[in-house]
C-alpha cells in the first residue's frame, strides 16, 4: 500500500513477470510433448513438469482475489461488490478466449464437423463437466474451467470465513481454518472423491477439489500480508509468528528460488508420477500436486514480500518483463493453436523431435498474437470495468494493481 494513502490498491510490479514466465513453462512443455522430448532421459520429465506454470497461475489468482476482500474487511469496511468482480473477471477472460476459440474451431482440421453443440460447451467452458476431451487447440484451456469455477466460489468462502466479527486474531483463526478444510477436500478429492464420480463424459479429476490447495497457498500469502499491513508483526499469536516467518523468507528470493526449484526437481522424479500420458496412481497424483503448491508458492513468495528496493524485484519490475506479463493471457489462450499451425507448416510430425525450433518459432508467433490481442480486444475490453448500472453506487476499486493472474 502506498504510504501516503492507507486506502490505495497494494501493487506487486514483480508478479507481472510471474505470470509471464508461467505462461512460457506452459508452452514449453506443451512444444516439448509434440516434439517428443518428454521421452529424452534426465531432461525429458523436466520438460513435462514445466506444467508447474498452472499451479503458479492458480496460487496468484488465490493471493490477488483473496486479497481484496481480506484488506477491506481488516479495514472494517464492506466486502467488494461481487457483480462488479464479476463483471471484471468476464471482462478479462472472456474476449480473448472466444477469439482463441473461434479460431481453434474453424482453422485446424482436427476440430472439422464441430456441431453446435460442440460450439456452446466450449465457449460456456463446460468442457471438463461435460465431455471426455477438449478441442484442439483448447486443451490447455480445463485450467480456465477450474479457475472461472474459483472465482464464482471465492466470494462465499471469503464470506464464510469473514462474516463473524472484526477481530484480527480471529479472523486469521477463520482464514486458517477455512485452509485447512480446503487442503482436506483437494486431499479427499485426488485420492477418492474424484474417482467414486461415474459421470458419463466427464473429468472430475480436472475440476476445482482437486486443486484447491493451489489457490489456498494464495489465500494464505494474502492473509500473512494483510495481517503485516495492518500491524500483525507485533502481535504474540502463533499467527503473527508464522505471517512474520512468511514474510522473512520472502526477503530471501533465492532462498525461495532455490528452495522451490529444489521441490521442482523432486517432483520431476518418479514420486509425481509419470511423465507420458500414463495415468499416475492416486498417490502420484497426490504428491505432484503438494509438491507444485510448495514450488508455486515458493516461487511467487518474494515477488510479494522481498526488498522493493532490492535488486531481485527491480529486475522483475523491468517495464519488458512486466509486459510479456500484461499479454501473458493471449500467450496462454492462443499458443496450441498456433503451435499445431507451426507443426503443419514446419512439416513436424508429432513426436519427431526439432522441440526448440518448434518452441521458438510457436513462442514468436505467440507473442506477436497476443501483443495484438492486448492493444486491439484486451486493454478496450477492460476500460469498461467501471461501467456501473444506472443508479447504482460506485464502488472502489480493490484488485492489486499487479493483476498477475490469467483472469
Amino acid at each position: 500500500m502506498s504510504a501516503d494513502d492507507p486506502n490505495a490498491p497494494a501493487t506487486f510490479p514483480a508478479l507481472d513477470t510471474m505470470r509471464a514466465i508461467a505462461a512460457i513453462a506452459v508452452l514449453a512443455t506443451h512444444a516439448s510433448f509434440w516434439g517428443g522430448a518428454y521421452a529424452q532421459p534426465v531432461f525429458g520429465t523436466a520438460l513435462a513438469r514445466l506444467d508447474i506454470g498452472v499451479a503458479i497461475f492458480f496460487v496468484l489468482s488465490g493471493f490477488l482475489l483473496a486479497r481484496p476482500f481480506l484488506s477491506r474487511h481488516a479495514r472494517g469496511r464492506p466486502a467488494p461488490s461481487t457483480g462488479r468482480y464479476l463483471w471484471k473477471r468476464a471482462l478479462r477472460i472472456l474476449p480473448v478466449y472466444v477469439v482463441a476459440v473461434v479460431t481453434a474451431l474453424v482453422l485446424l482440421p482436427g476440430n472439422d464437423g464441430a456441431g453446435p453443440t460442440t460450439w456452446v460447451k466450449t465457449l460456456l467452458l463446460g468442457n471438463i463437466y461435460v465431455d471426455g476431451g477438449l478441442p484442439d487447440g483448447l486443451t490447455q484451456m480445463w485450467s480456465l474451467s477450474t479457475e472461472v469455477a474459483f472465482y464464482l466460489v471465492l466470494p462465499v468462502l471469503m464470506w464464510v470465513a469473514l462474516s463473524r466479527g472484526r477481530s484480527g486474531a480471529a479472523s486469521a483463526s477463520r482464514v486458517g481454518t477455512l485452509v485447512g478444510v480446503l487442503v482436506l477436500v483437494n486431499m479427499a478429492w485426488v485420492l477418492d472423491l474424484a474417482a467414486r464420480l461415474d459421470l458419463e463424459g466427464a473429468t472430475p479429476a480436472l475440476w476445482l477439489p482437486s486443486y484447491l490447495t493451489w489457490f489456498s497457498v494464495g489465500i494464505v500469502l494474502a492473509a500473512c500480508g494483510v495481517h503485516l499491513d495492518q500491524g500483525g508483526a507485533d502481535g504474540a499469536g502463533g499467527w503473527s509468528r508464522f505471517a512474520v516467518a512468511v514474510r522473512e523468507m520472502g526477503r530471501l528470493p533465492g532462498v525461495c528460488w532455490t528452495a522451490g526449484l529444489a521441490i521442482f526437481a523432486i517432483a520431476a522424479t518418479p514420486i509425481a508420477g509419470p511423465s507420458t500420458l500414463i495415468a499416475p496412481t492416486l498417490g502420484e497424483a497426490l504428491a505432484k500436486n503438494l509438491l507444485y503448491a510448495a514450488a508455486a508458492g515458493l516461487l511467487i513468495l518474494p515477488g510479494i514480500f522481498a526488498d522493493p528496493g532490492g535488486r531481485y524485484v527491480r529486475v522483475l519490475s523491468l517495464p519488458l518483463l512486466r509486459h510479456l506479463g500484461h499479454i501473458s493471457y493471449g500467450v496462454f489462450c492462443m499458443h496450441l493453436v498456433i503451435l499445431e499451425l507451426v507443426a503443419r507448416w514446419l512439416d513436424l510430425e508429432l513426436f519427431r523431435g526439432r522441440t526448440l525450433e518448434l518452441f521458438a518459432v510457436t513462442l514468436a508467433l505467440s507473442l506477436l498474437v497476443a501483443e495484438l490481442l492486448y492493444w486491439l480486444l484486451e486493454r478496450p475490453a477492460m476500460r469498461l470495468k467501471d461501467l456501473s448500472r444506472p443508479g447504482s453506487r460506485s464502488t472502489e476499486s480493490s484488485t492489486p494493481k499487479a493483476t498477475a493472474t490469467r483472469s
